[in-house]
């Protein structure tokens, strides 16, 4: 393991979740499976395995021609018996149900992914002419809301950053970390809210993916592919200081040697540590946001194309596939615009 990269030990773990759900569906679905590899992630294929596992459950307990049914020895003809009545049934299944004892539930976002499965499942099938019908495509995708964009202010930023520099308003508990993670901290936020990186690509970071002489990152996007990543002058420097003061004297376990942010059991810094991080330091500058990770990079989306005015540049740097992706989220009236909308005036005072 010692010898693999971040994402090669990722794609190992996810295809021995995939085998193993797979254990649980009808054998049949292998070849499906099998099709996948060459055309989607193995994160990807890690949740569409898991969804059908989801749908072959729901068709068990509430579907009487199923009920007393070996799952896993099913023939694929079985896929006649279902109709778009049946995976209507299963959305709103979705909402909320219970397995192994947990209550399980989805909102619309939800519901969209786990049809997509379904969708890509029946279309394999119907596409090979093996079922007559795709009755997934006569089922409309749920409509999934528009959220507020939540992202710090620039005042905010450097109030967030300064409080992961000083630990002032940390806990006693906290502080006491603080100081032996401080350096790591104050690197990995700048990183996040200078380059706009996923919080899965900046974890995924080993020691020769930094370039600090051109001031590069060499990240895996996600699907596999490459990316060369520009940061500024102020990144750097946060690094550089991570490097010295920090991480240089520390000696990771075997299998991590390569990670650049590791915690302080000496392991990789896991994405869910990072999220405890942004959180603990967010809260400190407000109560009404809720920051994440991917907040920060909705943070730096907005200060680039409010900087460039350039949305494909925001797309490329982001990573986005499609564009109207990120227009849908970059190019939307400023919150100065916006604040000003409050001081119309209604009555002039007396």
């Amino acid at each position: 393991m010692d010898n693999l990269t971040y994402r090669q030990q990722l794609d190992l773990k996810n295809i021995e979740k995939i085998r193993k759900h797979l254990k649980e569906l009808p054998a049949f679905c292998g070849e499906y499976f099998r099709s996948l590899e060459i055309r989607k992630s193995t994160n990807t294929r890690k949740n569409y395995a898991y969804d059908l596992g989801i749908f072959f459950y729901f068709l068990k307990e509430n579907n009487p021609y199923f009920r007393d049914a070996n799952i896993r020895s099913l023939s694929v003809s079985i896929l006649e018996q279902i109709d778009s009545t049946d995976i209507e049934e299963y959305l709103s299944f979705l909402e909320a149900y219970r397995k192994d004892g947990q209550l399980y539930t989805n909102n619309d976002a939800g519901k969209a992914r786990k049809l997509s499965s379904l969708k890509s499942f029946f279309e394999y099938y119907h596409k090979r002419k093996i079922i007559r019908s795709n009755p997934a495509a006569q089922v409309d995708v749920p409509k999934i809301k528009e959220k507020t964009i939540i992202r710090f202010e620039p005042n905010e930023i450097a109030i967030f950053l300064d409080e992961a520099e000083s630990g002032e308003k940390l806990t006693k508990k906290q502080a006491e970390w603080h100081r032996q993670t401080k350096w790591r901290d104050v690197a990995l936020l700048t990183l996040l809210l200078g380059t706009g990186i996923r919080v899965s690509e900046c974890v995924g970071l080993d020691l020769e993916d930094i370039d600090f002489q051109n001031d590069t990152l060499k990240i895996t996007r996600k699907g596999g592919n490459e990316a060369l990543i520009y940061f500024s002058k102020e990144v750097e420097e946060a690094l550089c200081d991570y490097w010295e003061e920090d991480r240089k004297n520390r000696c990771p376990v075997e299998g991590h040697e390569r990670a650049f942010f590791i915690s302080m059991n000496l392991t990789r810094l896991s994405v869910r540590s990072v999220e405890r991080l942004v959180k603990k330091y967010a809260r400190l500058v407000t109560t009404v946001k809720k920051i994440t990770p991917h907040k920060l990079r909705s943070t730096y989306g907005t200060a680039l194309y409010d900087e460039t005015g350039d949305i494909f540049l925001v797309a490329e740097t982001l990573g986005h596939k499609d564009v109207n992706t990120t227009r849908a989220h970059y190019v939307a009236v400023s919150e100065e615009k916006r604040r000003a909308a409050s001081q119309i005036k209604l009555r002039e005072k007396k």
